[in-house]
């Protein structure tokens, strides 16, 4: 009987169970004390809310308000902590609204500040709190030497501010390899850096951009020489132009396109062809490995125009050019672009002439007549006296099959000339007997 009456007083207990969860514990006493879930937490939540924050705790809370100016996050404290604005991020706001949270969010914080003695008020940051968090992650790249690829937020004297999860300095002596005048055009990039110098205590943060470039370059330099060919054709930026060519930063060495080398037209110098900054394909000519210099050449990755001569300019046609240079022995004529011809000093006149400067000069544009085409050699024979000769030849014909000519009327007080002063006097006969008759009539 009294057994039964134990059994039934714990299928008491165990009944209940199934509705809500039983928190049993023991007094100082020995005695249990059971309470519900439910009691459970709201003890959690007093007991929370009667704990005091101190400064420099990080703690979890909730989003519950965004204004302008601020934002307000229930920690579980008596009352909600505000977030100010120069609190929210390491970047600048210019309102509450543009730090991307919304009521709702989680948020880690620490505590700045407590009132304890009036209304309980709390002061947080977050921004604090995400350089905390951002230190340990720095901290650990620094000691391994790794690249971060980071956004760059600002431009300042100096140098550059850089986003780390934490504000970090960017002097300008190591933004390039080489000088940079403009330092804003890097605002709202991302870059890649690496740590050059760790201070925790002062929360200090610097970079180098430019140890990352120069090891880039070291890296592609090696690449370069053990792969590169002669004849090759690479891709490259034209680096800086001078007089006497183009040099072309080929991705970790640099390259020499000269004047020679970039045209087969005659050009005056190397702007006529590419600018600064510019992507272009050249060809690899020749490779000096032991002085580490390249040479280049850009018109041969063009058509070359000499391909198609033959057709462009047959033997015994009339073409026109420009006399581009004379020597003792004739003149050259440029055809087009990168094509010349020469016209020798016997082919000029049909008189004896001891300087081709006495029949044309540099500049003059000149109808010549293709006596040879050598393509293969590059050379293209020319005779300015033989297309003198056929075209005058050709105007005769044309004269002598056409039936008349227009005499074109001269000028008021001009004396009339060549066949019009021998056909006067007849027309004044006629003109005279005209008269007679019209008289006599």
């Amino acid at each position: 009987m009294h057994g039964s009456s134990r059994s039934r007083r714990c299928r008491t207990w165990s009944e209940p169970s199934r509705r809500s969860t039983i928190v049993q514990e023991f007094d100082t006493q020995g005695r249990k004390n059971v309470e519900t879930m439910e009691e459970a937490e709201a003890r959690a939540e007093l007991e929370a809310a009667l704990r005091v924050p101190k400064p420099g705790d990080i703690v979890r809370g909730q989003v519950v308000r965004v204004s302008d100016d601020s934002i307000m996050v229930d920690v579980g404290y008596k009352s909600e902590g505000i977030i100010p604005l120069n609190e929210l991020s390491h970047r600048p706001l210019r309102s509450a609204h543009d730090a991307g949270l919304k009521v709702g969010d989680e948020v880690q914080v620490v505590v700045l500040s407590v009132d304890t003695k009036g209304e309980g008020g709390l002061r947080i940051s977050k921004r604090r709190a995400d350089e905390q968090l951002a230190w340990a992650e720095v901290e650990r790249k620094f000691e391994a030497g790794e690249v971060i690829e980071a956004e760059v937020t600002e431009a300042v004297k100096g140098g550059l501010v850089v986003d780390l999860g934490l504000r970090a300095f960017l002097p300008a002596s190591q933004v390039d390899r080489g000088y940079v005048a403009d330092l804003s055009k890097f605002v709202g990039q991302k870059i890649r850096v690496k740590i050059i110098e760790l201070d925790p205590y002062k929360g200090r943060v610097i970079l180098s951009r430019k140890q990352v470039l120069e090891a880039e370059r070291t890296a592609a330099r090696e690449r370069f020489w053990s792969t590169v060919q002669e004849g090759d054709v690479l891709e490259g930026t034209v680096k800086s132009i001078t007089d006497f060519g183009a040099f072309i930063d080929l991705g970790g060495v640099d390259g020499l396109l000269h004047i020679s080398e970039m045209s087969y037209g005659r050009i005056k110098h190397p702007s006529q062809v590419v600018s600064e900054g510019e992507r272009i394909k050249v060809k690899v000519l020749r490779l000096d490995r032991e002085k580490g210099k390249v040479s280049l050449g850009l018109k041969q990755v063009l058509p070359d125009p000499w391909d198609s001569v033959e057709e462009k300019y047959p033997e015994g046609a009339i073409v026109e050019g420009t006399v581009a240079r004379l020597t003792t022995f004739g003149a050259f004529v440029e055809l087009e672009p990168g094509v010349d011809g020469l016209i020798h000093i016997s082919q000029m006149a049909d008189r004896r002439i001891n300087n081709p400067g006495e029949v044309v000069s540099i500049g003059d544009v000149v109808k010549v007549k293709v006596i040879n085409v050598d393509a293969q050699n590059r050379r293209i024979s020319l005779s300015l006296r033989a297309a003198i000769e056929e075209l005058a030849a050709e105007a005769i014909a044309a004269d002598v099959a056409t039936p008349y000519r227009d005499v074109v009327p001269a000028e008021a007080g001009e004396a009339p000339s060549g066949a019009e002063q021998q056909d006067e006097p007849a027309r004044e006969a006629e003109e005279s007997g005209s008269a007679e008759e019209t008289q006599s009539e």
